[in-house]
């Protein structure tokens, strides 16, 4: 307790959303995220929790590139809210984290979705990696992203969910849909069903009613 005390002394906690000193995440911030909202013009029924704009992706960001791990356990307790809401999902979905590439991941400490699936309570199986030759997809246009992801995911044998169980994608943020596309395909392809892809956030226009 003492250590935590003198650590909070000399490094404050800050909100990883707007700044705010003095807190780990205000309470402002975490009400950006609502209740799971159709993503449009994708392609597989994908829901979203939030824009990827301002406070909310500064969060996404924060878990993702700066070493704020501590936020899995709060968007994992997100996730476990929102599944049950997923249409045709059910009562006990398992959770398929979307890839990363190798080299991200391991700048990250490994990967921060399986991080979240797993903070959720969910099951989770991590059934999906990209082979060789995957570029990073920030400055790619639509087109690129697709040309870059197509044929480049691939089961990972021994991380698959069990047969005939629904599975819903899971994803940090969906911009174009190309990874959606192309995960949900393959898991198709494989022989399971995915009712739903989830994402904290979208960086498309969503329909005001899930």
């Amino acid at each position: 307790m003492v250590d935590r005390m003198l650590i909070n002394l000399l490094f404050p906690p800050r909100c990883p959303g707007c700044g705010t000193w003095g807190v780990r995440l205000c309470a402002r911030c975490l009400a950006l995220f609502g209740p799971p909202t159709r993503v449009p013009g994708v392609g597989p029924p994908v829901f979203a929790l939030a824009a990827y704009a301002g406070a909310a992706r500064e969060m996404v960001l924060a878990f993702k590139e700066r070493g704020r791990r501590e936020l899995a356990a709060v968007f994992g307790a997100l996730v476990a809210a929102a599944l049950p809401r997923l249409p045709g999902v059910g009562a006990e979905p398992w959770l398929v984290p979307a890839p990363s590439r190798a080299s991200a991941a391991r700048a990250r400490g490994g990967s921060h979705v399986l991080r979240m699936a797993r903070a959720s309570g969910f099951s989770t199986a991590p059934a999906l990696a990209f082979t060789r030759g995957v570029r990073d997809s920030a400055k790619l246009t639509a087109a690129s992203r697709q040309a870059n992801l197509a044929g480049r995911v691939r089961l990972v044998p021994h991380g698959l969910p069990p047969p005939e169980t629904p599975v819903v994608l899971l994803d940090d943020v969906v911009t174009t849909g190309s990874t959606a596309r192309e995960c949900v395909s393959v898991l198709k392809t494989g022989g399971f069903r995915v009712p739903a892809v989830l994402t904290l956030t979208t960086a498309r226009r969503t329909h005001p009613h899930g």
